[in-house]
């Protein structure tokens, strides 16, 4: 499991490089009401500094900084951690900039003043990414961990990823007796995330604990 998670209160971590205080304070409270773990900074070098001393999973960047600009700040976040996904934010619609992101695999490149709840779809969006990065080894270390658990035969594996997602998070649902917050907490996931994962089975026909 990653250790950057929030264990105290079961949220993501969101590190915020802003320059503007305005909206700096503005996007913090944004993200507190999204149920995000949010610091916040005014320059990519004092981001740096601060992943250094904190981990977050999700790094959300202006593009225009004084000093070190966002792009160059994302480079550096995906040469020295690689598993955080970035979301760039910036006022200005560069086309070149926006391919670059692209090349760097950000979760989203958005335009500013960007609607909340876009900013909510993207932040979802880089949490699933990171889920997903987390869930693979997550079930190959409970399946190693567990003596009595048979290897399974090709039937019973899932297909899609999201079928992976949805037997991984009905499974740690069931370890917990259905406790929507340890398993959130087990997941890395918020409890508003895992609510919506629960109301999407429940429409399909799934049993969950």
């Amino acid at each position: 499991m990653s250790n950057d998670f929030d264990a105290g209160n079961g949220r993501r971590r969101v590190l915020i490089v802003e320059d503007e205080p305005r909206l700096r304070a503005m996007l913090v409270r944004a993200l507190q009401d999204m149920e995000f773990t949010a610091s916040a900074v005014g320059s990519a070098e004092e981001g740096l500094r601060r992943l250094e001393q904190e981990e977050s999973d999700i790094v959300l960047t202006d593009l225009n900084l004084p000093g070190m600009g966002g792009l160059e700040l994302c480079r550096v976040v995906r040469e020295r951690w690689p598993g955080r996904q970035l979301i760039i934010l910036t006022g200005y619609g560069d086309l070149d900039a926006a391919k670059q992101a692209i090349r760097m695999d950000v979760a989203d490149f958005l335009t500013k003043p960007c609607s909340l709840s876009d900013l909510e779809a993207s932040l979802d969006r880089a949490v699933r990414r990171r889920m997903h990065q987390i869930m693979p080894r997550a079930i190959d270390l409970s399946i190693m961990q567990d003596d009595d658990a048979a290897i399974p035969d090709d039937s019973s594996v899932p297909q899609t990823l999201r079928e992976l997602e949805r037997e991984h998070i009905l499974e740690a649902l069931r370890r917990h007796d259905g406790n929507r917050a340890a398993a959130a907490w087990e997941l890395g996931i918020s409890e508003r995330t895992l609510y919506y994962r629960i109301k999407e089975y429940q429409r399909q026909g799934h049993l969950v604990p």
